[in-house]
């Protein structure tokens, strides 16, 4: 069986939660089957894995309507994509799309770094459900990295096609921190300042921990730094680092007291599991997919509450407790593999021969 993964949403400077997704995909899958990729920029090659790749158009160009004429020549059993908008016109293979998260019903806001025109379209897309269901539909299966997504999909009716898990899984080969070793006193945020990620909250609450000082990881954007600079509350503590590398993540991970996500709403929440599989306790907002994710190891707070966060950072200043957690934590991540992730994807790829008569 020949698999082929579109890779073509792999950033060419750092990876975001979509690009490690199929990344870390395509290393698992070749491992255990006959895979090969699509890229449409040689620069994403730096952060793929080196299996056999092929050139084509980018999935953002108008020529992603015929793409499947391309991708026909190849000749491929079945194409995974780990978005859902794929061109599929014309197309002879079996194809399994990927939809993440339902976030941008409630929150539509756009990525950033989305062209303006894309931006657009982005925002008359989430205001309805058919065109989602029309996306979907053309696949033989869909695929999705959660059981809180996959319920969603069903309230919704979002397709009529099998939907079926592939899940997300953090990095292999990471050795946890010894428990025995006192954390610092800093708090970590790895995520996007989007609204519906609610860093406003965690800034909030940092007026009372005095003593902790909270590190926002992630690249930011000058105005949106004035803006939440504005919101520090006096004597605390915050500072921006506008992007680490994964190695930085990984050392500031091993020291600090505890992970901290109050966003309201996730399609999965890799960082949790990242941190988790390094012993590091979580602090998540108590929603659905984080419970999901972090079981009995985290810490779950009210999003809209700086009180219940500061609390739950409070409880883990006891040295006892913090231990506890952290090996709780080592537990809870091993549930989650890029080993099981292949094996579910070679699965469904089966099963979308079978389904297809091959």
């Amino acid at each position: 069986m020949k698999i082929v993964i579109d890779a073509r949403f792999t950033r060419t400077d750092h990876h975001d939660g979509i690009s490690r997704y199929g990344a870390s995909l395509i290393a698992a899958v070749a491992k255990i089957a006959d895979v090969s990729m699509l890229i449409s920029d040689p620069r994403q090659l730096a952060l793929l894995p080196d299996v056999p790749y092929t050139l084509i158009s980018s999935p953002l160009s108008p020529a992603e309507l015929f793409v499947a004429r391309k991708v026909n020549r190849l000749n491929a059993d079945v194409v995974v994509c780990p978005m859902q908008t794929m061109g599929t016109w014309g197309r002879k293979y079996g194809l399994v799309l990927t939809l993440h998260d339902l976030i941008y019903y409630e929150h539509p806001a756009p990525p950033g770094f989305l062209p303006a025109p894309v931006q657009i379209l982005w925002r008359l897309y989430h205001k309805a459900f058919w065109p989602q269901r029309l996306l979907l539909n053309r696949a033989d299966v869909v695929a999705t990295i959660s059981r809180t997504t996959e319920a969603l999909m069903a309230k919704y009716r979002l397709t009529s096609r099998p939907v079926r898990i592939i899940s997300n899984a953090p990095q292999p080969a990471q050795q946890p921190r010894d428990p025995g070793i006192p954390p610092e006193k800093t708090l970590l945020y790895m995520g996007s300042f989007m609204p519906y990620k609610n860093v406003e909250t965690m800034i909030a609450g940092m007026g009372e921990l005095p003593g902790y000082t909270l590190h926002l990881l992630s690249r930011i954007t000058p105005r949106r730094r004035a803006e939440l600079e504005s919101l520090i509350p006096a004597g605390a503590r915050v500072v921006f680092h506008n992007g680490v590398t994964d190695d930085e993540y990984t050392e500031l991970l091993k020291r600090t007291t505890a992970l901290v996500s109050l966003s309201k709403a996730e399609g999965y929440g890799l960082p949790l599991v990242e941190a988790m599989a390094l012993g590091t306790p979580v602090i998540a907002s108590d929603t659905p997919i984080f419970r999901e994710v972090g079981g009995n190891a985290a810490a779950y707070v009210g999003p809209e509450s700086p009180a219940e966060f500061a609390a739950a950072v409070q409880e883990l200043g006891d040295t006892a407790h913090w231990q506890d957690v952290s090996r709780r934590s080592v537990a809870r991540a091993q549930q989650f593999s890029w080993d099981e992730s292949a094996r579910q994807l070679v699965d469904v790829a089966a099963e979308v021969l079978a389904r297809r008569g091959n």
